[in-house]
């Protein structure tokens, strides 16, 4: 593991037993309804791939198309999300222990060590644990307990308990639910299947965000502490300016950190956007209640869970989660109704097709640009 100071910078393994230490209890169920809901799961996975395919128009060939899908429980999914979190900051980590020697403030990464990181990483993903109901994980190292596709390709999790406790908590048909969340997820698996540079994208994009990372523990612990401020109330918000209402995650940013983050975002309205749509469109013909589960849905997604889910949600940015499905989803729907499903394909071409994020707020600009029409 890396190290600063002859101590941790993350604990990983004290992450995941924290997290699984303070998650909720998952719904209860008999041992016969948790067999009944993972076969039901993965029956509508692999029911959700033709129906994709057949909406969207994508083809995954090869071994991408072999990724595996996986049905776990919320320390399945820690477990899980640990081990890319490692993958992907393993450079940052690295780089960060190369330079110790001399840098000022130092010290204090040294005395904060492994252990309160891995505290830290472990509270935020036991308050994820709960809320996720599937996920597509692109950097997805295999293990013999979290099997990952050929050549580092990425797995398809769908999270059981999160599953059933939203659909009684939306009082809702569970077996339409079910398949409902499996054809928005199974979209992200197939965006990633069938377009061949979209993964190793993002990593780069990904890797040159934690390379701009300020090593400076000085300046880090400064943001940190303008992020708290902020949230506790110390200025008001018609008083914080440019960085009113950012998150913790925006703050800590230099410049050019801050277009890469704008490139990720568009990328990721897109994704997410397309994968709402996708599963809406697909809903009518196979999901006969996918409308009331929709209006539901939606409700929750966007009150939560109270005051304190608010407060939580804003400072992890999850509120720009909540704004890239709504974007994203308009946009593809805007690109759809101009130039039809396959002209909206084109987006998959190569980077340079992939909308700006000014683009996603303003679809004909993106539809002009690659498509050379104007509203005109």
């Amino acid at each position: 593991m890396t190290s600063i100071g002859g101590a941790e910078m993350v604990d990983w393994k004290l992450a995941v037993a924290t997290a699984a230490r303070l998650m909720r209890p998952g719904p209860e169920v008999t041992r016969d309804e948790a067999r009944e809901v993972v076969a039901e799961l993965r029956r509508h996975a692999g029911a959700s791939e033709a129906h994709v395919r057949e909406f969207t128009l994508m083809r995954p060939a090869g071994a991408a198309a072999a990724t595996p899908v996986l049905v776990v429980d919320r320390v399945g999914w820690v477990k899980a999300n640990v081990a890319g979190f490692r993958a992907v900051l393993g450079p940052l980590l690295e780089k960060m222990q190369s330079r110790r020697a001399g840098v000022p403030g130092g010290a204090v990464l040294g005395v904060v060590g492994g252990k309160v990181t891995g505290v830290e990483l472990g509270m935020l993903l036991s308050f994820l644990s709960s809320r996720v109901l599937g996920q597509y994980e692109t950097f997805a190292p295999a293990s013999p307990e979290l099997p990952g596709g050929d050549n580092g390709g990425g797995r398809l999790l769908l999270v059981a308990p999160n599953i059933v406790h939203v659909e009684r908590e939306l009082e809702v048909d569970p077996h339409h639910f079910r398949l409902w969340v499996c054809l928005h997820e199974e979209t992200h698996r197939t965006q990633f299947a069938a377009v061949p540079w979209l993964r190793d994208h993002i990593e780069g994009e990904i890797q040159t965000f934690l390379a701009e990372t300020e090593l400076d523990p000085a300046t880090l612990l400064e943001r940190i502490r303008e992020a708290v401020q902020s949230l506790a109330g110390g200025r008001a918000p018609e008083d914080e300016g440019e960085r009113g209402g950012r998150s913790i995650v925006e703050l800590v940013q230099t410049p050019v950190q801050r277009e890469v983050l704008a490139r990720l975002t568009a990328v990721m309205s897109l994704l997410e956007g397309h994968a709402d749509y996708v599963m809406d469109g697909v809903g009518p013909q196979v999901v006969p209640s996918v409308a009331e589960i929709r209006e539901k849905f939606q409700q929750r997604r966007a009150t939560g869970a109270g005051r304190l889910d608010a407060a939580l949600r804003k400072l992890l940015g999850l509120d720009a989660k909540l704004r890239q499905y709504r974007d994203g989803e308009r946009f593809v729907r805007a690109v759809v109704d101009e130039v039809g499903m396959e002209g909206f394909n084109r987006v998959w071409t190569s980077p340079n097709t992939l909308p700006t994020k000014a683009e996603i707020a303003k679809p004909a600009d993106w539809v002009a640009r690659v498509h050379g029409k104007t509203d005109g």
